[in-house]
């Protein structure tokens, strides 16, 4: 029998055969998590680069020998909760038919900029739906995060600091679970950018590769999207300096062996949902040319409202809009190579060339038809965002339902606008032309949700898990 000639894996192939583990990624990855948190008052603590590596152990109940633990995504778009319960051996053990509880809601917590209480009671639902699972004997016992990203960081004055504090006061005065004063924070946007590039890259067995052999990743949330990628040593020799304050371009990280510089970015309000603000703005109380034919009403966001309604679309000067407000045509750049609003892009090179999009990206494809939302992997090049577009802007609002019945009504009179925006991003605002640059979707809202909370001691502790020894970063 002839065998068959060894074949080089392909992306394509390692996602296919990862498709399960990015399904239930978030499960180990999250136990891991809980693990620091659920431990006696004792810790000891690890200085690693520049973050601080906190090593706890466990304690589960004497009794019952079992544990749970709650932890709420308070991203731009909603809030989510999740519910995980472990044996005495920190395995899983079902809730019900899952191996978590998870519920979420609609608005995010910055819906609710003028009114911290109301933010704050927003999460009760979920709150009250978490401690039914858990019995009431361990709820004291039981730990509970808070976790908020791009949305709150957007909001001005002190709005953010004072809806965190109106979620502290929920917590400790009306509920049972155990809770501190630093179990609600707003995660920077660099850390999901490197969160998200370690999480992809350690599950395709790509740590510890060349940086080459890395891929990037773009997260278009509601309130920011990251970039994230590794790049040469010499390009990070370049990388302009920032003023004090700002995050750095360039993160050392030392992973299995190998240390990288990841170039990575957040972009404060270019997230889907804050850029549709920016284009709405743009057109002021003139009818806008990215928003559905027929359709007349406002938008609502960071607490402000924007006049929205067109008598009908218009694919070439929604570009126009867009381009203004991702402020691409700006001469802003000192740098040698930016992206958009004077950025710099970090240079580009072979830790980009393969690119892995998540969130909002995966939404409007699935919802445009030109991505399975039932397979594991979808790979598509920016110019089907541009085609996907054309078709929407030139439906009229009054047959979208029907042409796209997976877009929830809410988002209907955007999707021109949205589609526009993302092909804008991708192709003027980080330069991926079509013809250089396919792109890989993930497809799990597991993978989406996560994000938030993949600390760097998560994979430290994780590796230990695992094999036994610390993974260095």
């Amino acid at each position: 029998m002839l065998k068959r000639p060894n074949r080089q894996e392909s992306i394509s192939d390692k996602i296919y055969r990862f498709r399960g583990t990015l399904l239930v990624v978030s499960i180990p990855i999250l136990l891991i998590t809980f693990v620091l948190y659920m431990m006696p008052s004792s810790a000891n603590y690890e200085s690693v680069g520049d973050y601080a590596v906190i090593s706890r152990k466990i304690a589960p109940d004497k009794k019952s020998g079992s544990s749970y633990a709650v932890i709420f995504d308070a991203g731009s778009s909603g809030s989510r909760v999740h519910v995980f319960h472990f044996d005495h051996n920190l395995d899983l053990v079902h809730i019900g038919k899952d191996l978590e509880l998870f519920e979420q809601i609609k608005p995010g917590l910055s819906a609710y900029a003028q009114n911290p209480q109301k933010a704050a009671e927003s999460l009760v639902s979920l709150l009250e739906k978490a401690e039914s699972v858990v019995p009431r004997e361990l709820r004291s016992k039981t730990p509970v995060r808070v976790g908020a990203t791009a949305g709150l960081r957007a909001l001005e004055g002190d709005a953010s600091d004072k809806i965190l504090q109106a979620v502290r006061d929920l917590l400790k005065n009306r509920s049972p679970l155990k809770s501190d004063a630093d179990a609600v924070t707003v995660l920077d946007g660099t850390q999901e950018g490197a969160y998200q590039w370690v999480t992809i890259n350690y599950l395709l067995g790509n740590l510890g590769k060349d940086y080459s052999k890395t891929v990037g990743v773009v997260d278009l949330g509601g309130g920011s999207v990251q970039m994230a990628y590794a790049i040469s040593e010499s390009d990070a020799a370049m990388a302009p300096q920032v003023t004090d304050g700002e995050d750095p371009y360039v993160k050392e990280m030392f992973l299995r062996g190998k240390k990288y510089y990841l170039y990575v970015h957040s972009y404060l309000r270019y997230g889907l949902l804050a850029a549709r603000a920016e284009i709405l703005k743009a057109s002021g109380d003139a009818e806008n040319p990215c928003i559905l034919s027929g359709y007349d009403g406002s938008y609502n966001y960071g607490g402000k409202s924007f006049k929205a309604s067109s008598s009908g679309a218009s694919l070439n000067e929604c570009k126009s809009i867009a381009l203004k407000a991702l402020k691409v045509n700006e001469s802003t750049c000192t740098h040698m190579k930016c992206t958009f609003g004077g950025i710099w892009n970090g240079g580009g090179g072979d830790g980009q060339k393969n690119l892995f999009v998540a969130s909002f990206f995966f939404d409007r494809a699935a919802e445009a038809g030109f991505a399975n939302p039932n397979s594991p992997v979808a790979i598509v090049r920016p110019a089907d965002f541009e085609d996907a577009a054309k078709q929407a802007c030139q439906t009229k609002l009054e047959n979208g339902k029907s042409t796209y019945p997976r877009v929830e009504e809410g988002n209907l009179p955007y999707l021109c606008m949205d589609l526009v925006y993302q092909y804008t991003l991708l192709v003027d605002g980080f330069g991926m032309f079509n013809s250089k640059i396919w792109i890989v979707i993930l497809i799990h809202d597991t993978f989406y949700e996560l994000r938030n909370y993949l600390a760097l001691t998560v994979f430290t502790c994780l590796q230990a898990y695992i094999h036994g020894k610390r993974l260095h970063w």
